[in-house]
């Protein structure tokens, strides 16, 4: 049996803006009272999930360091159907206050990308492959 990741998790500052930001802007969906550390999306495959940073060093029993600005740790992507697509939510996304890295742009490998930032500066790619109709 091969190992399966079974969820993303992103450590956060601000647990209230950023669950804000996936859901009304990205379009995740969530049940969240607002209490608590701890966030999780509603999401087939992989889970999705946020836990506030203050929290960790009691977790962890330990204290961890963070970007400061532009995290360029890891990425999050979003895949959609066409590059019309892409391009629509792009601006879309941008329009509700993301923050851009760069605009759609064709890549030489086939898929059409962007990049944008959320509130606490994690890279999120938008692109396509075109797999769409």
């Amino acid at each position: 049996m091969g190992t399966r990741i079974d969820m993303i998790g992103i450590f956060v500052s601000d647990l209230r803006t950023m669950v804000n930001f996936y859901h009304a802007v990205l379009g995740f969906e969530i049940e969240w009272d607002g209490k608590g550390p701890y966030a999780e999306f509603k999401h087939e495959g992989v889970r999705f999930s946020m836990y506030e940073r203050a929290q960790l060093p009691m977790l962890l029993s330990q204290t961890p360091t963070y970007p400061s600005s532009l995290n360029g740790t890891f990425e999050l992507a979003i895949d959609l159907p066409t590059s019309a697509d892409l391009d629509r939510e792009f601006d879309r996304i941008v329009q509700a206050g993301a923050r851009v890295i760069y605009a759609p742009r064709d890549e030489p490998w086939g898929m059409r990308s962007s990049m944008i930032a959320d509130p606490e500066g994690n890279m999120i790619e938008i692109g396509s492959w075109n797999r769409g109709s």
